[in-house]
């Protein structure tokens, strides 16, 4: 599998390398005015904190709020919430995620150089025996089960809530090299992403890959193990950003309480074996009050202990709102931000015995999300870029056969990769570090490298395509110019296609470039109506059809290339 894989990854490789010789009819020169003026006033700067936002309901908010809760704006979509008339109900509807369990990764990395023996073609692994040969394909299978999710989610919240927990309890399937354990701990993120929180943190402190992840399954009382400890309160739950803060012999008296805990790695269960567990006394500093948790051999009592002294701090509440905020809204928290948002959040959140959807309602539904000011100020992830071309090209992952589906996915998820964002491996247990680096926060995504690989994949996709043996994926600009009222007309197309595809206007000297792609150059509207209407009257004719695919291409490159574009 190991070779396989590398074979994969170099084909992918020499297909990029080859694609940026990739040759397009040329385009109308652009105007010397192009650059000025680029953004029209036409938003306001709002003054609220979390005063629940009342203004305008209109395509730009809808498409705001799904670029911020999902992985990209679709047009069906953005009409979904527009219907409900206003940002509190559309909020309260993203936040509605389901709850039935998805169906569950399958077999589909069986190939020529490699058969499961254990798990037919087309049925799931996750109850299947660990196999040291098959992991590989599973966690792929996983990953690309994930990708799918992504791509494919309705007008909720629920994948990019799954990846702000992937990222604050970051794990690696390069160490936990186990793909039940990946799913099972995506599982349990899914599930509980706008649960309560502190259940929450239980729940991923018993969980098996992050027991492998941070070695706390081999944490006993002989040689206490020091990881998880001291990960639960640095960057799980308390965080450094108070003037004092817990103390190592905290983090070696938290790490006593977490001994025994084991894993059963034939059906990954969890179970406690008393022999291995500390049961003295465990005695905490004065940052929590002096705490004693009495030593016994019930260690899930214990662990209950140490998480209701930890929620204590009110700083908890504090560190985890911070991180939403910066994960969901913008990186800049300063004094106003902090008084004005955070700590009222923070209450909220305690109010609520540490429920997180009260914290994403308050949130998502402030004046403060719908300011002007906070749109368009984040980069896109890779997987908001690579996901989100998808979603706003209305494109799925095509699989002629279990395998070739397997490829394709792994293909978009390698594109990730080589973006510096594979899900399923933040770098470290803190997780990427755009997220949390300061001061260059989400620039951290965007480098003379990472900018051309993100400009060669929506440059492939506009005019050609990633291909496994039986299938391609590339953009159907026919179909996307189609799904708006009036495609015939230059001006409502351009119009339309900026709002979808972009998070803030645009100067009219940038759109009047865009409709010159659409006439070719030439000064008559008609130009580009009458090649519309031969299209609907000739949707056979070959010379038709790349007439106005062409035209489209052209115009979906030119925006997808834009800075803006790299913007949510």
């Amino acid at each position: 599998m190991a070779d396989h894989a590398t074979n994969r990854r170099n084909f992918f490789r020499q297909l990029v390398a080859s694609l940026t010789d990739v040759q397009v009819e040329k385009m109308p020169e652009q105007p010397a005015d192009h650059t000025a003026s680029l953004y029209p006033e036409s938003e306001l700067t709002l003054s609220g904190g979390l005063t629940p936002y009342s203004g305008p309901w209109g395509a730009s908010q809808a498409a705001h709020l799904l670029r911020r809760v999902t992985f990209g704006a679709q047009k069906s979509q953005i009409d979904q919430l527009l219907a409900l008339g206003n940002a509190q109900a559309a909020v309260d509807f993203v936040l509605d995620v389901p709850t039935a369990v998805p169906d569950p990764p399958i077999n589909n990395y069986n190939n020529p150089d490699f058969t499961d023996l254990e798990v037919p073609a087309g049925e799931t692994w996750i109850n299947a025996l660990y196999n040291v040969e098959a992991e590989g394909g599973r966690i792929e299978s996983w990953r690309g089960w994930w990708m799918d999710r992504m791509i494919r989610s309705e007008a909720n919240i629920q994948e990019k809530m799954t990846l702000f927990w992937h990222n604050h309890f970051a794990t690696r399937t390069d160490t936990a090299f186990w793909g039940k354990a990946s799913y099972l701990n995506n599982a349990t993120l899914r599930q509980h992403g706008l649960g309560n929180f502190k259940n929450l943190v239980r729940l991923v402190t018993l969980d098996p890959c992050m027991l492998i992840f941070l070695n706390g399954f081999l944490n006993e009382k002989s040689a206490p193990d020091e990881n998880y400890a001291r990960e639960l309160q640095e960057l799980f739950t308390v965080g450094k950003d108070g003037a004092s803060t817990y103390s190592e012999d905290d983090v070696v008296a938290a790490a006593r309480v977490l001994t025994g805990w084991r894993i059963n790695f034939v059906n990954g269960t969890i179970y406690f074996d008393v022999n291995a567990h500390d049961t003295g006394n465990k005695t905490f500093s004065g940052f929590y009050n002096n705490t004693v948790i009495t030593g016994s051999t019930n260690g899930g009592q214990e662990l209950d202990a140490l998480l209701d002294m930890i929620f204590q701090k009110e700083e908890v509440s504090r560190f985890i709102c911070r991180k939403i905020y910066r994960f969901f809204l913008y990186y800049k928290i300063d004094a106003a931000v902090e008084a004005d948002v955070i700590e009222p959040l923070a209450q909220i959140f305690r109010d609520n015995n540490y429920e997180i959807k009260p914290v994403m309602s308050a949130l998502l539904q402030s004046e403060h999300f719908f300011d002007a000011y906070n749109k368009g100020c984040f980069i896109k992830t890779p997987l908001d870029l690579v996901a989100g071309v998808m979603r706003n090209f209305n494109l799925t992952v095509p699989g002629s056969t279990l395998y070739d589906e397997w490829l394709m996915r792994l293909y978009l998820n390698y594109i990730c990769s080589n973006l510096q964002m594979l899900p399923g491996d933040p770098p470290n247990v803190a997780g990427w570090l755009a997220y949390r680096q300061s001061p260059g926060y989400y620039r951290n995504w965007i480098n003379s490298d990472t900018i051309r690989n993100r400009n060669i994949i929506t440059d492939v996709l506009s005019f050609y395509f990633i291909a496994t043996d039986n299938d391609q994926l590339k953009i159907d600009h026919i179909a996307f110019a189609a799904q708006f009222d009036h495609p015939e007309d230059p001006n409502q197309l351009v119009e339309d296609t900026v709002q979808l595809l972009l998070p803030m206007d645009i100067a009219p000297a940038r759109k009047q470039f865009m409709k010159s792609i659409l006439l070719s150059g030439q000064a008559n509207d008609f130009y580009w109506t009458a090649a519309w209407y031969a299209y609907l009257s000739n949707p056979n004719d070959p010379m038709v059809v790349q007439a106005v695919t062409f035209r489209l291409a052209s115009l979906h490159k030119y925006i997808m290339n834009l800075a803006e574009f790299q913007l949510i």
